[in-house]
């Protein structure tokens, strides 16, 4: 005989949700897509700032970790290029330094554009050097090339002390050097050389992701730069279809407008500084749009 059961079986009401259950709720973080590709987030920037510190440490500490000198190598090597600088063009070119001692001259010039070349030519490979750490995780991309600066512009700190260590000695030995009110000029000029470095570095960051040949241009080319540059000659020994042609390098203004701020020597002009403030906008502005262009696509191709 089977012994039919039974199960009584319930059904429970599950209870209609809300329509505004998700509205109090906080996100840590919250991906967009970039509404324009001027849209710059600072204030996501400004959350990963602990990263940006890291990085800097990382350039700053990391790099001369395990060399016998360390930092000293910060000092070395403005120093080793003033020397040469005075053999070469100071004892055997006799180029002019405008009366002004040759190691003041030299240091004065090579420290802002040693500022400028490292920057350029280390944000020039951002996508290319990071494509690893890109292609695992999200954050900013913008942090890396600002680090690059930022640890740069701790470099250029120190290696300025340098100059003012020569620039007061001279100042107390001399009568040959005039510093005037120009020098307190000298933050701004800072930063515009900072903006051209990240500026063009991004630009061609954005370009060697498809076009690898301009990474052996970079360096080249920074280097040619370099003589296009009052920073082994003053601008008065040029003549003036010369001086003409380099009023538009942008970096001639910042340069002569230290050197004359510091030591009384160079050629200042507001119209110049003008064009190098347009040119240091437009440049950064155009280099942003390009690299977050880049970005969007950019580990299709490296």
């Amino acid at each position: 005989m089977t012994e039919a059961i039974t199960i009584d079986s319930t059904v429970a009401e599950i209870p209609a949700q809300p329509a505004n259950e998700h509205a109090d709720e906080h996100w840590d973080l919250v991906i967009q897509p970039k509404r324009h590709l001027l849209d710059i987030n600072f204030k996501e920037l400004w959350d990963y700032r602990d990263l940006l510190y890291m990085f800097v440490h990382r350039d700053i500490v990391t790099v001369y970790k395990q060399t016998i000198l360390g930092p000293i190598w910060f000092f070395v090597q403005p120093i080793m290029t003033t020397v040469i600088y005075l053999f070469v063009f100071g004892t055997i070119a006799k180029i002019s330094t405008d009366g002004i001692p040759g190691i003041l001259f030299y240091l004065s010039g090579i420290v802002m554009w040693n500022y400028f070349a490292e920057s350029f030519n280390r944000t020039s490979s951002t996508f290319v050097g990071n494509a690893g750490i890109f292609g695992k995780v999200y954050f900013p991309r913008l942090i890396v090339p600002l680090s690059l600066v930022a640890s740069g512009l701790i470099k250029f700190l120190i290696q300025f002390t340098l100059f003012l260590a020569a620039f007061v000695y001279y100042l107390n030995t001399t009568d040959v050097i005039h510093p005037n009110a120009w020098l307190l000029a000298t933050p701004y000029l800072i930063l515009l050389m900072a903006g051209l470095g990240l500026g063009f570095g991004i630009i061609f960051s954005s370009l060697t992701t498809k076009y690898r040949d301009l990474t052996f241009l970079i360096q080249f080319g920074v280097q040619l730069a370099m003589y296009a540059t009052p920073i082994i000659y003053p601008m008065s020994i040029l003549g003036p279809r010369a001086r003409a042609i380099l009023w538009w390098n942008p970096i001639a203004h910042l340069i002569e407008t230290m050197k004359y701020g510091f030591l009384g020597a160079g050629d200042v002009s507001v119209a110049g500084l003008a064009y190098a403030t347009l040119f240091t906008v437009i440049v950064l502005g155009a280099g942003i749009v390009i690299f977050n262009r880049t970005e969007q696509s950019f580990m299709d191709t490296v």
